[in-house]
């Protein structure tokens, strides 16, 4: 069988994949570099598919966080992406910023395990709150009881002290024609006993004493009834305004029950109630804590682990050739500019030198024409004619 001579730099020629690609975009790893570096087309692979997880995992916990607070999947989802994208470019610029020359640096890695962190720590969040979302809309139902109660005791005590002044106020008009009453019927007993001959003189029938009773009891009676119009008027004034008390606070009531909700920091709250009373729950809270953090933390772990390869030692010596280039490539363009000045420089003054050669003869000419004008004129002095040669035939230097 004939075979073919191919030279060295011919025999290998790899041709990655979009998803490929797609991997080493998100481990930003760059195509025209890692694609001859065998070892490290694998290894930003993975970094890539730590990073893709970490988003997915983003994208998800914020569209469910949104989910709490509005109502419309065409707003929460938007949303959540756009979060995810965010986190997706934070994660991108840290990795990116972690390389050979500066693992081994302690303040860049605390500084970005710090950030990780804090978002770690957000993204935790809505993911236990929907594995534990029975629990949770349990506890909350339960505190919004106690918030109930709590609004309740605080209307009681703002309205507390006018209620109990009407009530003063009701129980001394009561008492008055409580008094009042039970003088009408003391009277009236009398005045009864009196003529049935079951008490006072024992006498049966209207008698002078029985008379005496009745124009009692009868006075009495006309009192009281006076006193009954003028003050029930007042009780039922003070019953109502009792009453409007009582419709005042169940109207807080119902517009604080309105504003009860399941919302992300009611749901928090009783996510903390919960780990506060449950001991069961605190370990399995932590341990869930930690791992959804290290799903964070995928990234910047990873990449920190991972040792530097061919890639990394093509980027350090590809950015310093840039770097050299750039600065030849201003050094040359300096230069140029300065050629390109002295050249103007030169033309510049054999220019000026030309105009004030070619004008010597016209400025003498307006010399002489001014200085006859001085002189056959006698009221012209001489330092007028000074200024109108400065005026004229100076020239001005240049600011």
């Amino acid at each position: 069988m004939e075979e073919r001579n191919i030279s060295l730099s011919q025999r290998e020629h790899y041709e990655p994949s979009q998803i490929t690609e797609f991997l080493w975009w998100l481990a930003t790893a760059e195509k025209e570099l890692i694609i001859d570096c065998v070892v490290d087309r694998n290894r930003y692979r993975i970094i890539g598919m730590t990073v893709l997880a970490t988003w997915a995992f983003a994208t998800m916990a914020w569209t469910y966080f949104f989910s709490t607070v509005v109502d419309s999947a065409f707003l929460y989802m938007p949303l959540g992406l756009f979060m995810g994208f965010i986190v997706l470019c934070i994660d991108r610029a840290l990795i990116k910023g972690i390389h050979a020359n500066n693992k081994k640096k302690f303040t860049p890695l605390v500084f970005r395990a710090l950030l990780a962190l804090t978002i770690g720590i957000f993204m935790a969040q809505p993911a236990i709150l929907y594995i534990f979302d029975k629990e949770i809309r349990m506890q909350a139902s339960l505190d919004n009881e106690k918030r109930k109660m709590v609004k309740r005791e605080e209307l009681d005590s703002l309205y507390g002290q006018r209620r109990t002044e009407l009530l003063a106020q009701k129980a001394t008009l009561q008492k008055s024609l409580t008094l009042q009453g039970n003088s009408v019927n003391k009277a009236r007993e009398n005045y009864l006993a009196e003529t049935d001959g079951s008490g006072g003189t024992g006498r049966v029938g209207i008698k002078d004493i029985a008379l005496a009773k009745r124009n009692e009891y009868q006075k009495l009676d006309e009192t009281y009834q006076q006193l009954l119009t003028t003050e029930q008027p007042k009780i039922d004034a003070i019953d109502q305004k009792i009453q409007d008390i009582e419709v005042a606070k169940q109207k807080e009531e119902q517009l604080f029950t309105q504003l009860l909700n399941n919302g992300f920091l009611t749901r928090v709250e009783a996510l903390n109630n919960l780990i506060k009373e449950n001991s069961a729950l605190q370990f399995r809270y932590y341990l869930i804590v930690v791992i959804l953090m290290l799903i964070e933390l995928m990234p910047v772990i990873t990449k920190s682990m991972l040792p530097a390869g061919a890639y990394d030692e093509k980027v350090y010596w590809r950015e310093e050739l840039e770097k050299e280039m750039a600065q030849a490539n201003i050094k040359k363009e300096r230069d140029l500019k300065e050629i390109y000045n002295n050249l103007v420089q030169e033309n510049n003054v054999e220019v000026i030198r030309q105009m004030f050669n070619l004008s010597k003869e016209d400025r003498a000419e307006k010399i002489r024409a001014i200085s006859k004008r001085w002189r056959d004129n006698d009221h012209h002095t001489f330092d007028g004619m000074w200024e109108r040669l400065k005026k004229g035939v100076l020239s001005k230097y240049e600011n």
